[in-house]
């Protein structure tokens, strides 16, 4: 699959064909894509199938959030210019298609009163102005899954935020003639998945797989605080905690080091020596292999639980 040496060659994806099918990941910024679900698709482009990311923005309000980057006048000097570079080459380790959605980052706001965002950035915009660069990359790439955020974006980002509710636009109204003229030809999509990276039965078998093998682990608060809020005690952020039970695992552990190398190449924004790589892929390849998943919609017959985001597509006659 990989041209890079530093990858090892993978023979089987572990995946049934995936040849004539398509898979759309909606993000918000570059290096989200890396996060969440790389390995994935990387396995799916191995089996076949055609995979696109949608990045909603241009990172621009990112800082430099790496203490081994070398060049830190290059970040401050031009981080859009910096975060592109870092994009085609995930986008290349991964062996995926890619399109910029063209809006600019609406950063964190942060401060008491919240500071306001920028006008015009991604989150302040219109939603219908901020769905249509998707719908015309919908009706172009026809995609028979989408996969995107849940309600709260995977941590409420503005953008994240903004990326769940433009997903869930263009996926109810991207098959409506009538929805969004001059996008293109209507195209409806089959299946819509939400993303479950931060999945709390994921990391605590992690963590108490790296207790087990006489490691740190770095998920003791998390855990922790998982335990508070479902126990009902008062927390000011338990609404960030979302219950949406995983109904999909695609089985990943052949492309752990494929997921890596598109973390490193976010150079600016990942700490290699950080949060994203405590877990040995060893250690995950043992006791949870797979990428988690929320099925929130399906117009083709599948049942739960899946191993395959295309499970009911494979016997459908395909465009």
């Amino acid at each position: 699959m990989s041209s890079n040496p530093q990858l090892p060659a993978v023979t089987d994806s572990g995946l049934p064909d995936s040849t004539g099918l398509r898979l759309l990941a909606v993000h918000a910024h570059p290096d989200d894509e890396a996060s969440k679900g790389a390995a994935t698709m990387a396995a799916y482009v191995h089996a076949g199938a055609r995979v696109m990311v949608a990045t909603a923005t241009d990172g621009a309000m990112g800082d430099l959030n790496n203490p081994y980057y070398g060049e830190p006048v290059r970040v401050e000097r031009d981080i859009t210019a910096v975060r592109f570079h870092e994009m085609a080459e995930a986008a290349r380790i991964l062996n995926i298609e890619h399109r910029w959605l063209g809006f600019r980052d609406s950063g964190f706001p942060s401060g008491d009163p919240m500071d306001l965002l920028a006008p015009g950035s991604f989150a302040s915009i219109p939603l219908e102005d901020a769905t249509a660069p998707l719908m015309r990359v919908i009706r172009e790439f026809k995609p028979h899954v989408l996969v995107t955020y849940d309600e709260i974006g995977g941590y409420p980002h503005p953008d994240h935020l903004r990326t769940h509710a433009i997903s869930i636009e263009a996926y109810e109204k991207s098959g409506d003639p009538d929805a969004y003229p001059g996008t293109g030809e209507p195209w409806e999509i089959s299946k819509l998945y939400y993303d479950r990276a931060f999945n709390p039965e994921k990391i605590r078998a992690i963590h108490n797989a790296m207790l087990e093998s006489e490691m740190d682990s770095p998920y003791a608060d998390r855990l922790d605080w998982y335990d508070r809020v479902a126990a009902g005690e008062e927390d000011p952020d338990a609404w960030r905690l979302t219950h949406h039970e995983v109904t999909t695992q695609i089985k990943t552990d052949a492309f752990l080091e494929y997921r890596d190398a598109a973390l490193r190449a976010h150079r600016s924004q990942v700490d290699t020596h950080g949060g994203f790589f405590f877990t040995p892929n060893e250690l995950l390849r043992k006791h949870w292999p797979w990428e988690d998943y929320v099925l929130i919609d399906s117009k083709v017959e599948t049942s739960k639980p899946e191993d395959d985001l295309f499970a009911g597509l494979r016997d459908t006659p395909l465009d």
